[in-house]
């Protein structure tokens, strides 16, 4: 299957999910921008992609930032001359509870998993609109589908990007410019070693702790995620469920809501108790 879209933009391409996209898209043909503001990252993935003849360009960039979002994205376009896919992958993790949680966290949560999105988003799409085709790759999360005790903020990010997702897929329709809601479940990334961990759902603000509890539920690899979105953009899947973990969370909740909060509640006693 043909990976190849055209010039690629993607954030938070310094590592994990962003970069493994970044490396598949380059060696199916695709010039790609690697943005992230983990410069090191970048250049260190930009060099592998140049090394197998690939070729990439970067960008050290905070997606909070509109201006410098906007500026990077014209600035692919014209080094590319076009853009026709655009991942809007980077993300942060908060823990906390609702009733702890401060402004401020909330805050800098928001604006890089939601309104980075936004940004991207409308960045991208004025010259894929004049093109007359394009993807539009925007990452909501498992969380997205589903809401988690003492993940409220992420869950509200991600909720509202599946949202944001669904209305610009009407709004798209007949133009040649598509937009794919991602949603993945664990999978082994950095997103959870670079969060801010206050307290979790039994109370416990040990960071450490919180950090490691997630390393079990990360049963999908960055090149596997990278490979189900890439595969679901290719079949022209709007909707696209990355892990096992993912598929059965999203059918089990969707079909039976009310079992589905006893049985995850039930759960959530049970780690309580030990």
């Amino acid at each position: 299957m043909s990976y190849n879209y055209g010039p690629a933009f993607i954030t938070g391409a310094g590592s994990g999910i962003g970069r493994a996209m970044a490396i598949q898209l380059a060696a199916a043909g695709s010039p790609v921008a690697l943005a992230d503001v983990n410069e090191e990252g970048i250049k260190a993935a930009a060099a592998e992609i140049e090394a197998a003849g690939g070729k990439a360009i970067t960008f050290k960039l905070d997606v909070s930032d509109r201006a410098a979002v906007m500026a990077a994205v014209q600035a692919t376009n014209e080094a590319f001359g076009g853009i026709g896919f655009i991942a809007n992958n980077a993300g942060v993790t908060l823990t906390d509870l609702v009733s702890t949680m401060q402004e401020s966290d909330f805050r800098w949560l928001m604006e890089i998993n939601f309104w980075g999105v936004v940004h991207g988003t409308q960045a991208a799409l004025p010259l894929m609109l004049k093109q007359g085709r394009g993807h539009i790759i925007n990452i909501s999360s498992l969380f997205g589908l589903i809401g988690v005790p003492s993940q409220s903020a992420y869950c509200a990010a991600k909720h509202a990007v599946k949202g944001f997702n669904e209305s610009l897929h009407y709004e798209l329709a007949g133009t040649g410019v598509s937009v794919h809601s991602v949603h993945p479940g664990g999978v082994n990334t950095n997103i959870v070693r670079g969060g801010r961990h206050r307290r979790n759902a039994e109370g416990d603000t040990d960071t450490t702790k919180m950090q490691s509890s997630f390393q079990p539920l990360a049963i999908t690899t960055p090149d596997e995620a990278a490979k189900v979105i890439l595969s679901g953009v290719a079949n022209g899947d709007y909707r696209i469920i990355v892990g096992k973990d993912a598929r059965f969370a999203d059918r089990f909740q969707r079909f039976f809501p009310n079992l589905w909060r006893k049985f995850f509640g039930r759960g959530l006693k049970r780690r309580k108790a030990f």
